[in-house]
């Protein structure tokens, strides 16, 4: 960008504020509750995950998902932009120069940026789990890593492993609400997150899981991923400890929120596609209001407890890069 002004951090910073606010009404309600540099640092952050998730999926802040037809030319272009950004150059897109804002101000571990990235490749490659392990994995990728990311902005070291494990299992826990609530329009962009393992396991052939003949087996499966979405929300919530106690309040009011949502799809029953599930403005409020009370009741609500031996494990990475 020689030979012209660059963009302020504040100017950056408005931008990514749009961005979470036409992309996600949940995470922007949530984001409300941090401190001001905190809450900055989250948009940030979400404007780079927005960006890449659109570029990825031809959408327009998380709208009208379609099957592209040059996916890895589409990664590409994802990961030339993110390692201008983690280089410390200005990109000259707002979102990727949001990415270099807040890795530099929070010494953030690369490690993680990459392994979002490798969530895209993924879906790049037109991947599908077989067993529920394979789930979990890509679930960390495309958000349980990102968890871990905003541990670090709300000034969790990076070398302290439980509170990551809890921070990604939060993200894993909203991913898996993202997935029940979008079976359906995962479909019709040709992807199916649902393990081939559970598929089998209901005599559901592949690529029929949306059939009618199959819906009510559906919603049993939905179900399923409903109570592992909460599992690790729960796990999740035991590390606000760890955590100031408005980033406390932000986290757990998100965790009730995106819980409506997968609440929600499993109360649908066999009718939880026919229209997109969200939460409500009051909906939200009511969380926010709940989870202030949480977060200042947390060492006796969330008691200190050895993380559940049967979730999943995320990669461990030496923190911070060099």
């Amino acid at each position: 960008m020689s030979g012209s002004a660059l963009p302020s951090r504040a100017a950056i910073v408005a931008t990514a504020g749009e961005a979470i606010a036409r992309g996600s009404k949940s995470f922007a309600a949530a984001s409300r509750l941090f401190d001001r540099t905190t809450r900055e640092r989250a948009w940030l952050l979400y404007a780079w995950c927005r960006a890449c998730d659109d570029l990825a999926d031809g959408q327009d802040h998380g709208h009208g998902m379609t099957a592209v037809a040059d996916p890895q030319a589409r990664l590409e272009a994802m990961r030339a932009k993110t390692v201008r950004a983690l280089s410390g150059e200005w990109v000259g897109d707002p979102a990727f120069d949001a990415l270099r804002i807040v890795v530099a101000e929070t010494d953030m571990p690369h490690q993680y940026v990459w392994d979002v990235i490798q969530g895209f490749a993924l879906d790049a490659e037109g991947w599908g789990p077989r067993r529920e392990s394979d789930l979990y994995r890509y679930c960390y990728h495309v958000a349980g890593a990102v968890g871990c990311m905003m541990a670090v902005v709300m000034g969790v070291d990076p070398a302290d492993e439980d509170t990551l494990d809890r921070a990604c299992d939060l993200g894993i826990a909203f991913q898996l609400a993202n997935i029940a609530r979008d079976v359906e329009e995962d479909d019709r962009a040709g992807r199916c997150y649902l393990p081939d393992e559970w598929l089998t396991e209901i005599d559901v052939p592949p690529g029929q899981h949306m059939k009618p003949p199959f819906r009510h087996r559906l919603s049993m499966l939905v179900r399923r991923m409903a109570e592992r979405a909460e599992e690790h929300a729960e796990s999740a919530r035991i590390g606000t400890r760890k955590l100031g106690f408005r980033s406390a309040w932000a986290v757990l009011a998100a965790a009730g929120i995106y819980g409506d949502i997968a609440r929600k799809v499993v109360e649908r029953g066999d009718h939880a596609w026919d229209h997109r599930v969200t939460t409500g403005a009051f909906e939200k409020l009511g969380w926010i209001a709940k989870s202030a009370w949480q977060a200042a009741m947390r060492g006796r609500l969330f008691p200190a407890s050895p993380r559940s031996s049967h979730l999943w494990n995320r990669p461990r990475h030496p923190a911070p890069d060099a």
